[in-house]
């Protein structure tokens, strides 16, 4: 059956020329393969002596000898060289096979078919060249037909697959890999039949026979192998085992993403000095990257601030909450470590819930041991690997994380687990950081509040409102206060300050100046006098231990900044509701704000001198008489200044809120801090509210008496009269007595005119004051003492009794309780003894 050969044949490589010779010996017929094997052409060669035309010359006489044997009818095949004709002929070597022929007349001539010998030699390099390829490549080689089947492969690739080369002939990729695999590589093998694009770097991967059902990894290369005539015939394949590469990639890829894990958690975690907000910062950096899901629970008694260290992981000390949570798979299970036997079931437990953990589960013995724990899932539950990793901060375990991953992702191992722990020792320090913050912030919150006046203060001559706010727990507590101090007298001290700083140092110098500030104000010195004393002490708790207050060499030497803690500014005013005169001094504060019925508010001009602690500057004083009615207000800077805007602004503000004095001062508080834009939480506020309202006249009895005996009766009788004219009567035997005492003083150690004064408020004020500066002073007289003891008596019958000096001599004092409608109690005989 005849049929036309397909290109691509033997002959296409090895292109076979023929020529014949005639009887007469010369060429008379001339192939086109001939044509193109000499490079002559027929017109060129035919009618000539092919000896003469392509032999050299020193091979002629045996070429024509070999063409007369051939003539003569003998058939011979060799290797003879030629040249191309001309200068520039070519030379080769051809094998020539000679067959004699004969003519329609009989007459002998030859047919020679001639092979260039270096086509030859060129198919016996390439196919040496393929069987080294195919036999000695450490490659897994095979060769697919156009049928995408197995047409050879290498020993390599037969010493991997099982079986001997032959025995892989007519499989298909089927045959090796899954199916999934399979139609990738099958569809990569159509791609490169059609478009001849070769294919690099195809990743498969598979189990091989005999291998224990490891998986392996190939990096597959394609391309189309065509024939001589370009025709294509298959497609050859190279395959690389990459497992190894494949493992460390994996491995090098796990700890860059590792490392960056932990960068993100050096600065993602910890911003917050919030519990929650710190554990919810562990989760945003843990889901997705490192797990699917994840919870945080800590201990009940570290979020609600007992003391007690954690108990044991058992029913009734191991309450923990849950404060966090987060999942990247939509219906996920969480982890609920209630449900026995084990500790990882799949119902949820909400955040914000108490819970505990069974004795013996994975959780309870993480939390007791220290040490994380591995929990697999069950072989139907979407969670499939879960770590359970302690929070440990310092030795101590501050609660638990649990991280789990789902079906689909790869199990924890050793480098997830030591991951997880170093994730959870992070979280854990700032966790601890931020408990140790809360309790700090919450004991200088106590601390503070404990320092500021108790209820609502009240003044003799004043109508007082304050407010104080402290700072969100986004900042920390500050070191502002305010004071009111009763003074002898119905005076009124007002205090307003501002400790420079934050946190408990802060807090606990308020204390120390405040307290100091009382001490002094009872002193009843002046207020510039007030303010000096301030001053050192200021300096002195800003000194480390044995330093001179105020030194650089002392500030230098390690104790605390003074910047920082032991700066403040303080304005102090006594106020005298008798005479509706006030006093101020300030220690670089803001400047009190005055309203007067009818005005508009605005700012006493009071010199700020230097803040407390600064030192080497005197303070001065300003004496203002307040009209009745009048507001006075002292404020500290959290009220007026922000960021957002200029102190001038806010002082503006401040002032416009103010409009209206006559409201309850209850209503202006509420107002004024309405109405200023505060940015309350940036710093502490106080406010101090004081409305003007004098002693009448007619609670007012002010005498002068000469020096002389005898004004001691009539300091009697002046007494008894204003007594009972305000109704007083149980109260004119005792103020007899004390007042005869007083003026007695006066005249036996004091000096000049004498000055009595009764004083008529919530309580009644006796004053005597004369010229001397010598200050009385109470001693316990002997038994054989006719006298020394009036004071004695004074400090027995008195709810108080005390002395101050004044700008021309001393006042001595004593203060009564109003009579509640019951007789006043007279002192027992014991109490009248003790005095003997």
């Amino acid at each position: 059956m005849w049929q036309s050969s397909p290109p691509g044949s033997i002959y296409d490589y090895i292109r076979v020329a023929s020529f014949s010779i005639g009887p007469d010996g010369l060429v008379d017929q001339w192939s086109l393969r001939a044509a193109e094997l000499f490079g002559v052409a027929a017109e060129d060669v035919r009618g000539r002596d092919p000896v003469d035309a392509f032999m050299p010359p020193e091979l002629r006489t045996r070429g024509r000898g070999r063409v007369a044997e051939i003539l003569d009818g003998k058939e011979w095949t060799g290797l003879v060289p030629f040249r191309a004709p001309g200068d520039r002929g070519v030379r080769g070597l051809a094998e020539v096979y000679v067959m004699p022929t004969e003519t329609e007349r009989g007459e002998r001539g030859a047919l020679c078919i001639v092979v260039d010998v270096r086509a030859l030699r060129r198919i016996e390099s390439d196919l040496a060249a393929s069987e080294a390829i195919f036999g000695q490549s450490p490659f897994g080689f095979l060769l697919f037909g156009v049928d995408r089947t197995v047409k050879r492969v290498n020993q390599r690739f037969a010493t991997v697959f099982g079986g001997y080369a032959d025995e892989h002939r007519g499989r298909t990729v089927g045959d090796y890999l899954a199916r999934p695999e399979a139609e990738r590589l099958d569809a990569a093998l159509r791609r490169v039949l059609e478009t001849g694009e070769a294919v690099t770097e195809l990743h498969l991967s598979g189990a091989v026979p005999g291998g224990g059902g490891e998986r392996r990894h190939w990096s597959v290369n394609l391309y189309r192998v065509h024939s001589g005539s370009g025709r294509p015939v298959g497609v050859a394949g190279l395959g690389i085992d990459v497992t190894r590469r494949q493992i460390a990639a994996r491995e090098a890829a796990s700890a860059r993403r590792n490392l960056a894990l932990l960068n993100e958690a050096s600065a993602r975690i910890g911003n917050s000095l919030d519990l929650e907000t710190t554990a919810r910062e562990l989760l945003d950096v843990a889901v997705p990257g490192f797990c699917d899901t994840a919870t945080v629970d800590l201990y009940q008694a570290l979020l609600t601030g007992e003391e007690a260290p954690p108990g044991r992981a058992d029913d009734h000390s191991a309450a923990l909450r849950r404060v966090a949570s987060a999942s990247a798979v939509s219906d996920a299970p969480l982890l609920n470590p209630a449900d026995p036997p084990g500790c990882c079931a799949t119902s949820s437990i909400e955040v914000g819930a108490v819970h505990s953990y069974p004795f013996h589960s994975p959780c309870a013995t993480a939390l007791r041991t220290g040490r994380p724990e591995a929990v697999p899932g069950a072989g139907g539950d979407l969670v499939h690997s879960t770590l359970v990793v302690p929070l440990t901060a310092h030795d101590t375990v501050v609660g638990l994380a649990q991280f789990s991953r789902t079906k689909g992702s790869e199990p924890f191992g050793e480098r997830d687990r030591a991951l997880a722990v170093e994730l959870a020792a992070r979280a854990a320090v700032c966790i601890d950081n931020a408990r140790l913050y809360r309790r700090e912030h919450e004991r200088a919150l106590i601390l503070q509040r404990s320092l500021l006046p108790p209820g609502d203060p009240e003044a003799a001559g004043l109508d007082i409102a304050c407010r104080y706010l402290p700072g969100t727990t986004a900042t920390e507590v500050g070191g502002d206060w305010f004071d009111v101090i009763q003074l002898p007298g119905h005076r009124t001290a007002l205090v307003v300050g501002d400790v420079m700083g934050r946190g408990l140092r802060a807090a606990v110098a308020m204390g120390e100046l405040r307290t100091a500030v009382r001490t002094l104000a009872q002193l009843d010195l002046e207020p510039a006098e007030v303010l000096s004393h301030l001053d050192e002490i200021a300096r002195g708790l800003g000194s480390p231990a044995g330093g001179a207050p105020g030194r650089p060499a002392a500030r230098a030497a390690g104790g605390p900044e003074l910047a920082e803690v032991y700066l403040a500014t303080c304005v102090y005013a006594v106020y005298d509701s008798v005479t509706r005169r006030c006093t101020f001094a300030n220690a670089g504060h803001l400047p009190p704000v005055l309203v007067e019925p009818g005005e508009k508010a605005l700012m006493l001009d009071v010199p700020p001198g230097m803040p407390l602690g600064v030192g080497g500057e005197p303070f001065e004083e300003v004496e203002v008489e307040l009209p009745e009615g009048a507001l006075l207000a002292l404020y500290t800077d959290g009220l007026v200044e922000s960021r957002d805007h200029p102190l001038d602004e806010g002082m503006q503000a401040f002032r416009s809120a103010l409009t209206d004095p006559a409201q309850p001062l209850e209503d202006v508080c509420d107002h004024v801090l309405g109405t200023l834009d505060t940015r309350h939480g940036e710093d502490d506020i106080a406010l101090l509210l004081a409305r003007v309202q004098g002693l009448p006249a007619d609670a007012v009895g002010d005498w002068r008496l000469p020096r002389e005996p005898r004004s001691v009766g009539r300091a009697r009788e002046l007494a008894r009269a204003q007594l009972t004219a305000w109704d007083l009567e149980p109260l004119v035997d005792t103020v007899e007595l004390l007042v005869s005492e007083l003026v007695t003083n006066a005249l036996r150690y004091g000096e000049g005119e004498i000055r009595l004064r009764l004083l008529l408020d919530r309580t009644l004020v006796c004053e005597v004051w004369d010229s001397g500066l010598v200050q009385p002073r109470r001693r316990r007289a002997r038994d054989t003492d006719e006298g020394g003891r009036g004071l004695q008596l004074v400090g027995l019958l008195s709810a108080g009794w005390g002395s101050r000096r004044t700008p021309r001599g001393k006042t001595v004092w004593f203060e009564l309780a109003l009579p509640d409608g019951d007789a006043a109690a007279e002192p027992s005989v014991d109490q009248l003894l003790s005095m003997f």
